[in-house]
């Protein structure tokens, strides 16, 4: 089984170099990864030991960051090197303040992860909620080096559960210490003869409380607010936006901020079409007005924003949820908008708490999202929902506290 992982990994690696001349995406995979090592090598530090936080993308960083700068805010001799896996994160959070080097991941080959470790020397590697990688687990199993998996979520269906996934539980094997999210995925793992395993929850809910205490302002926003009602959609693709467009009619009265999950300009284009002969404006162009009264729509055509713009909005809308799968459904949650999204929401722990809390709502077809807004319209039903949505945040708090602890046992030896 390692002998056709291995060689996966380097058909992947081929497959890759062609696509990259048709898409973007996989041209950034490969360009961050030209001479790479010897980039490492040459900024490799001896004098400080390391901590070596992994992240696959940008939603596993927001995972992790908690736990991040609180380790910093409290061991800052320690020095902090950053991987990611795909650009979508790298790209974002290559400037990312707190990290003393930022990297891709280099390929999971047995070469790569040798070197890699060898250059950077972690005292101990922390990775979020999914990446397992073979070579990586195996070299730092091999050097004794502490690896800690922070939010993690199991189900059935994976391969660690499954008759043809010795290699996946060999991986489970080099793991200090699993911090799990959920008692369902703590029992799994229990089952699969993996003791070392806590249920700390999802270090999400830490990032997103601190967040809405905390949110950045925006005045164009609020400028277009004002003192109208507010829906706000992130994350938005195009099933999505067309759903939203058909019901605003809906909410008369109400403003509407939307947020796209891709900001290209023809996504732009193609929304702004979709939504005439309603009046939009995109966030770039707004700035320096003070009278929206004729605008209904403000769309945000930047990244970075979002997750403190619901401070303005009572409710709010998760895109993703007729594709993959929804987006971040707690940033909303934690500043009281009650929360709306498509039927693919299954897998995702916080939508199904919040449905069954009362501070979420799923629904299948336009008709069904056209009763939701007019429900959430009457201000006792929104109110109610909104709260009960921000207190499921604040009680999920305290899974950086619980980490934190545990490492520092090994930080402070």
């Amino acid at each position: 089984m390692l002998f056709l992982y291995n060689l996966i990994i380097k058909v992947c690696g081929s497959v890759l170099y062609i696509l990259q001349f048709f898409n973007d995406k996989m041209r950034l995979f490969l360009e961050g990864r030209k001479h790479l090592m010897e980039r490492i090598a040459k900024e490799a530090q001896t004098d400080r030991e390391t901590v070596w936080f992994h992240f696959a993308s940008l939603g596993e960083f927001e995972q992790g960051r908690p736990v991040l700068e609180s380790l910093k805010s409290q061991y800052p001799d320690y020095w902090i090197v950053i991987t990611f896996f795909s650009p979508s994160g790298y790209e974002l959070r290559k400037n990312y303040a707190l990290a003393d080097r930022i990297y891709y991941l280099p390929l999971d080959t047995e070469t790569n992860a040798r070197e890699f470790i060898r250059l950077v020397r972690p005292k101990i590697a922390i990775f979020t909620k999914y990446e397992y990688w073979y070579n990586y687990f195996a070299e730092l199993h091999r050097r004794q080096i502490p690896l800690y998996m922070i939010s993690a979520v199991f189900n059935r269906r994976q391969p660690f559960f499954s008759w043809y996934g010795g290699l996946h539980r060999r991986m489970l094997g080099m793991v200090s210490h699993f911090f799990v999210q959920d008692k369902e995925s703590e029992a799994l793992l229990r089952n699969a003869g993996v003791c070392n395993v806590s249920v700390s929850g999802d270090t999400r809910f830490d990032r997103v409380a601190e967040n809405a205490e905390q949110p950045k302002d925006f005045p164009v926003v609020g400028k277009f607010c004002k003192d109208a009602k507010v829906l706000i959609a992130g994350s938005t693709w195009p099933e999505d936006e067309k759903h939203l467009s058909n019901a605003m009619a809906s909410l008369p009265g109400w403003k509407f901020i939307i947020a796209p999950h891709e900001i290209k300009e023809e996504k732009l284009q193609a929304l702004e079409h979709m939504l005439s002969p309603k009046t939009s404006l995109r966030y770039s162009k707004a700035q320096g007005m003070s009278c929206f009264t004729d605008i209904a729509v403000l769309i945000i055509d930047n990244v970075g924003m979002l997750s403190s713009v619901y401070r303005y909005g009572d409710i709010s809308y998760i895109g993703g949820g007729f594709g993959a799968g929804i987006h971040n459904t707690l940033e909303a949650a934690a500043f009281g908008l009650p929360v709306i999204f498509g039927p693919n929401y299954h897998k995702f722990l916080e939508a199904k708490a919040l449905i069954s809390e009362g501070g979420g709502f799923a629904y299948s077809n336009e008709d069904e999202l056209k009763g939701l807004v007019q429900k959430l319209d009457q201000e006792a039903v929104r109110l109610k929902a909104g709260h009960i949505a921000a207190a499921y945040v604040q009680k999920g708090r305290g899974a950086t506290a619980m980490i934190i602890k545990h490492l520092s046992k090994i930080l402070t030896a």
